[in-house]
């Protein structure tokens, strides 16, 4: 989208894809998989809108540099790549000072730069809730696999959750899915905390940037599909 000068990139309506790890390599496939939706949403959108498709896009690439990630010379194997691409350029920027860690960035989203905002704290129960995990469980039945072969985990294959104290201090992911198996392809319209666990009364507390239930909090056609992030929330 078009990024004006001054105001700075626009937020009201922002296109998240939730991975919910802190380094792609816990799941590659399910990195790609989502860099890939979001790479195909941009470029839908940049077909039915000339001004977003005249404006370009500025991607800002990570800082994964191990395993199958990039190494150190990224830069000029873009530059390489990319040098018959006169609209596009590579530029290498270094780390700046005062760069904080994402687990401050997470409680900015709660309760803002200056910790000027409040979030609300709520109540559901446990059965107004769908509580899934993306990778995980068998790709194939063992019967279905060659004489000797392991069953591998599937990285994309989105698990049912049951709600109980592990969930205790997780941020989830409210979905836009409709369905279960649309949760990967479909964005996401915000984030929950979860503060509480009350198993003998079935009930889960958690905080939002915005009172009320989680379909009235964002938008109507939001299903209560969430999926896991193994990370607490900074106090």
């Amino acid at each position: 989208m078009p990024i004006d000068p001054v105001e700075g990139i626009p937020l009201e309506m922002p296109l998240i894809y939730f991975y919910g790890h802190t380094t792609p390599s816990n799941n590659v496939e399910l990195y790609k998989v989502l860099v890939k939706e979001l790479a195909g949403m941009i470029e839908r959108q940049f077909t039915g809108n000339a001004e977003s498709q005249a404006s370009g896009m500025v991607i800002n690439t990570m800082g994964w540099i191990e395993g199958v990630g990039y190494h150190e010379k990224l830069c000029s194997m873009l530059k390489d790549v990319l040098e018959s691409e006169p609209k596009v350029d590579v530029v290498k920027l270094h780390k700046s000072g005062g760069v904080v860690s994402r687990s401050y960035r997470i409680r900015e989203y709660f309760y803002g730069l200056s910790n000027d905002l409040s979030p609300h704290s709520n109540i559901a129960n446990f059965s107004d809730l769908f509580v899934y995990r993306v990778g995980g469980g068998p790709q194939a039945l063992c019967s279905a696999l060659p004489i000797g072969a392991e069953p591998a985990a599937d990285p994309t294959r989105v698990v049912p959750v049951n709600i109980n104290r592990d969930l205790l201090h997780l941020v989830l992911a409210v979905s836009f899915a409709k369905e279960p198996d649309e949760i990967i392809s479909s964005n996401v319209a915000g984030f929950i905390y979860v503060t509480d666990i009350d198993i003998q009364r079935k009930k889960i507390t958690y905080i939002a940037p915005s009172a009320g239930e989680l379909q009235a909090i964002y938008d109507p056609v939001v299903r209560d599909c969430l999926s896991c992030w193994e990370a607490d929330l900074a106090r």
